[in-house]
């Protein structure tokens, strides 16, 4: 009898056994699938416009394209952090508008183009500050505190702007939105230098270490040493001031501040984040990632506005390719738990 329990237990343990390299294939193989969709996807979506769209793969369609994502991509490094440390921040498309309004009124009252940078960049700081110091100590709400801070910076760029648009006679801010090398405007530049700093960021520092250990698990991070009240400052400031540098650039691009600017612009750095792998649950976040999603979403758009589709379609597309984003984070938050 006994010898017969024995021989039970040993072909359970055996089946169990056989089990586990299974259960690691089946997740290898889910890790590799969902690792390079998203690329074969924009591939794919990209061969097909540019065989079935006119003029989508021409040079001055894709400096176009390129020029029109830039404000997108600068601010999507930044809200990597925010979501990969389980944050987020809906107040960017106001801090886009309030910069480009004050960098506008500070340059005309002082006629200096540094000047006025640095005071919007320094507004953009004190708004993320803020956001993330509410967040981190106060113990409020991501959602609850953003939301706030979206409504009152937008009400502060009406109220300063008197409801109106701040033109801009400066020749040499202007030039800035024009400027180019090597026939790509400075926007495209910096955005390309945005997605270089902040993936060394994320990658080989302390830093970005910090903040995916805190999006993956706070309490542990806190146990481990890594002060997490002070890193979500940190992450907000920082989104604070690459989002006012944005609304900088676009208030050169249309050559005024417009407090009415950049309305619906968080739903789509968001959503760019989310489609580029960026978990909504933190703790996951890549910089190639964030930089497929953002050419898929400007991709998207590029192609409706040469198809002259109606605009009132195109916020039914971006909120589609956002309910999709969030789908696909559910099923990689899904597999990788299996």
């Amino acid at each position: 009898m006994q010898a017969r329990e024995n021989l039970a237990q040993q072909a359970a343990k055996g089946a169990a056994d056989a089990l586990i390299p299974q259960s690691n294939d089946k997740t290898k193989w889910w890790q590799q699938i969902t690792e390079y969709s998203l690329i074969v996807i924009f591939v794919v979506m990209f061969v097909t416009m540019s065989l079935t769209v006119d003029h989508f793969f021409s040079i001055e369609n894709m400096l176009g394209l390129a020029l029109s994502i830039s404000q997108i991509g600068m601010v999507s490094c930044t809200m990597m952090f925010c979501l990969a440390s389980r944050d987020f921040d809906l107040s960017v498309g106001s801090t886009v508008a309030f910069a480009g309004v004050l960098c506008a009124m500070v340059l005309n009252a002082t006629g200096n183009t540094f000047i006025a940078i640095i005071a919007a960049v320094a507004a953009g700081s004190v708004i993320g500050f803020i956001n993330g110091a509410v967040i981190a100590y106060l113990r409020i709400n991501a959602l609850i505190t953003t939301l706030a801070t979206m409504e009152i910076v937008r009400g502060f760029g009406f109220i300063v702007s008197h409801g109106q648009a701040v033109g801009v006679s400066s020749d040499t801010f202007i030039a800035l939105g024009g400027l180019s090398f090597f026939g790509v405007s400075l926007p495209i530049w910096v955005t390309l230098l945005c997605f270089i700093v902040f993936g060394v960021m994320l990658n080989k520092t302390v830093y970005g270490r910090n903040t995916l250990a805190i999006g993956g698990n706070p309490e542990a991070s806190r146990l481990a040493g890594i002060n997490v009240e002070r890193t979500r400052v940190y992450i907000f400031l920082v989104q604070g001031a690459v989002t006012a540098l944005a609304g900088v650039i676009l208030a050169s691009r249309i050559t005024s501040g417009q407090p009415n600017a950049a309305e619906g612009f968080e739903l789509n750095v968001i959503s760019a984040c989310v489609l580029g792998g960026v978990s909504l649950l933190g703790g996951r976040a890549t910089i190639s990632g964030v930089v497929i999603g953002v050419l898929i979403m400007g991709t998207v758009e590029n192609v409706m506005n040469l198809m002259n589709i109606d605009a009132f379609y195109q916020y039914l597309v971006r909120g589609a390719i956002l309910l999709a984003a969030v789908l696909l984070d559910q099923l990689k938050n899904r597999g990788s738990r299996d």
